[in-house]
């Protein structure tokens, strides 16, 4: 009898991208859903998933607001980027955050396009989210980093798309 006697591959984090959807009609107001997949079941979340091999974040941003929620953004920029570690259930994820203001210049009303996954799109106000056992955990993470969505300076600089050619700029909203 022969055994197969593969060495074991080590555990590596995963890299997901949230991106914090905002809209002008929404003065205030991200776009959340509530998870149905078993990690994190119940729990809401960002729009958003895996970074796929040779994307960047900004393609990862669109790509995913456009599969879950069926609108197109404007203006996505880099936010924030969080480690969430939960040993007990095998969950480790490094998720950077992208903002993105939904472009009204297509439908700009969010549609659950994966009902299988999540319960559906919900506006609400940043400020008077649930608690943080009802986030789903990078969401939970950025809310204890006292991240403001709507007050934020940024500065996008991006090695990534450095490489390419792409030029960034600052940009700084104040609200």
């Amino acid at each position: 009898m022969t055994q197969n006697c593969r060495p074991l591959k080590p555990l590596r984090p995963g890299v997901g991208v949230g991106v914090l959807v905002t809209d002008s009609a929404h003065f205030n107001y991200v776009l959340v859903g509530k998870r149905k997949n078993a990690m994190g079941k119940g729990t809401y979340q960002l729009p958003g998933g895996h970074l796929e091999f040779g994307e960047t974040w900004e393609e990862c941003a669109h790509r995913e607001v456009t599969e879950e929620a069926g609108v197109r953004l404007k203006e996505v920029r880099f936010a924030s980027v969080v480690n969430s570690i939960k040993l007990g259930e095998q969950y480790h994820y490094i998720t950077i955050i992208m903002q993105g203001e939904v472009d009204r210049s297509y439908p700009a009303e969010p549609v659950n396009l994966e009902p299988e996954k999540n319960e559906g799109w919900t506006w609400t106000r940043w400020d008077q989210f649930p608690q943080e056992d009802h986030l789903f955990l990078p969401l939970a993470c950025l809310r204890q980093q006292g991240f403001q969505p709507f007050n934020a300076t940024y500065h996008c600089s991006y090695p990534e798309t450095e490489k390419r050619g792409v030029k960034h700029r600052d940009r700084r909203r104040i609200h």
